[in-house]
């Protein structure tokens, strides 16, 4: 089973230092292409590989690790996906320019960190992601903790728990394994309707909260 990573920021880079950690393989990619990639891989190590964005779409196991605002960009053009599993590692939020009105609206709760929610019409995120990737067997997780923290699976002396959530059992059984070959602690919280929505930030009532489990 491969690994393959579409997106090298925040998300992307500390979700493979935290594979590279336990010698396990991936191929990450962004839309700047492989060689803008070449620092980060080197202090990864080997088991690390720069791709194409169609290089790491192809493995078996997806993460996506964009900003919600570029996932149209990010996904429009790549081949059906024929049931392989899609991790959805998204939020629905933009980020602001700290100079632009935005950035000091009183009604967004959400300014001081430098974000706001995007309106989905009452729809949960990984919903509206799903009609993004037509034919993949989606799960949602590594979405909901900062991500500083996810290159530590293992820390305080134990574990830190990993929410995952998804409508298909033996794709989230597949993304199971892999979160314990990491090193974390996987939760299961159920559906995407219901999981996908209590782990998804900004507002979801477990998003944004870290357990350990000792």
């Amino acid at each position: 089973m491969n690994f393959g990573i579409i997106g090298s920021g925040g998300l992307g880079s500390n979700v493979a230092r935290a594979l590279a950690n336990k010698g396990l393989s991936a191929i990450i990619s962004t839309r700047r292409g492989p060689e803008s990639l070449a620092t980060l891989v080197a202090e990864l190590g080997p088991t690390i590989q720069a791709g194409t964005v169609a290089e790491a779409a192809a493995a078996d196991i997806v993460l996506i690790a964009v900003r919600w605002t570029d996932l149209s960009q990010a996904l429009g053009s790549l081949p059906a996906w024929k049931g392989r599993i899609v991790i959805d590692g998204t939020n629905p939020v933009a980020f602001l320019d700290p100079h632009s009105p935005d950035a000091q609206d009183p009604t967004n709760p959400l300014a001081a960190y430098g974000i706001k929610a995007i309106d989905l019409g009452g729809r949960s995120s990984s919903e509206v992601f799903s009609e993004m990737v037509p034919g993949a067997r989606v799960v949602k997780a590594f979405n909901h903790l900062d991500v500083n923290a996810l290159g530590q699976p293992q820390v305080a002396g134990g574990q830190r728990a990993m929410f995952y959530a998804g409508d298909d059992a033996p794709a989230k059984a597949e993304v199971r394994q892999l979160l314990e070959a990491i090193g974390y602690f996987p939760v299961d919280l159920g559906t995407l309707a219901v999981g996908g929505r209590l782990s998804e930030l900004p507002f979801g009532a477990l998003s944004a909260t870290q357990f350990i489990k000792i």
